[in-house]
């Protein structure tokens, strides 16, 4: 491997030395440049180029079936909370907007998130804001 210090980073380009493996599962090769605008006048932009190549993953067939297929063949689960648009009234007691009702902006399907539901209102409140997030069990929806 090549080395270097930092200002001669800073001023050109580096390059690694091609490593070749001497295992019997194929070779490897790295390449790393940073290319500057100063030393290549040729070049009209400044890039980082990296490279690896790994022979043993260059032999497997290109017809293997993508991993996605797998994941598209299970059911998507029911969506969590209201749908977007919905009326609801608002539960939670310390709320600027308790008793009050919104209509549903939108709801994160993520079950780790605290409060998915986004609630936009035509009140604002003293901070001029018109949107809160609440909790499932803090909304109700309005028929």
């Amino acid at each position: 491997m090549a080395s270097c210090n930092m200002a001669s980073a800073a001023s050109g380009f580096v390059l690694t030395a091609n490593v070749a493996g001497t295992t019997n599962s194929g070779s490897r090769t790295n390449m790393v440049m940073f290319s500057s605008k100063n030393n290549n006048v040729n070049f009209n932009n400044s890039r980082l180029v990296v490279r690896a190549a790994d022979e043993g993953a260059a032999a497997q067939p290109a017809t293997a079936a993508p991993p996605y297929e797998e994941a598209a063949a299970k059911p998507k689960p029911p969506p969590i909370g209201p749908k977007r648009g919905t009326k609801v009234k608002i539960l939670r007691k310390e709320s600027y907007w308790y008793n009050g009702t919104g209509s549903v902006v939108a709801v994160d399907q993520d079950p780790k998130s605290r409060y998915p539901v986004v609630v936009r209102f035509n009140k604002v409140n003293y901070a001029n804001v018109s949107t809160n997030n609440y909790a499932l069990d803090e909304i109700e929806e309005v028929k």
